[in-house]
């Protein structure tokens, strides 16, 4: 299993999108992304669900938001979650 980190809590709009979308492109059915947002990203996550990906988001106290993003249906996400 291969973990994608990209912490996008600093990029500028539409880097967090453009640089998800390169990721998600190189990904296959070992790896997973692990996204950092300063929200919940949600035209990211409307696409996810149109192409088949599944995905878990959570918010943390401080406002910082945990995504993480897969194409093999194995993958619990919720236990992948690393806050």
């Amino acid at each position: 299993m291969v973990r994608i980190d990209l912490d996008a809590r600093e990029m500028a709009h539409p880097e967090p999108f453009t640089r998800a979308v390169s990721a998600l492109q190189q990904m296959d059915a070992n790896s997973y992304l692990y996204m950092k947002n300063r929200k919940n990203p949600l035209p990211l996550l409307e696409m996810l669900n149109e192409k088949g990906f599944r995905h878990f988001s959570r918010e943390e106290e401080n406002g910082d938001w945990h995504i993480l993003i897969s194409k093999n249906p194995d993958y619990d996400l919720k236990v992948l979650l690393d806050v």
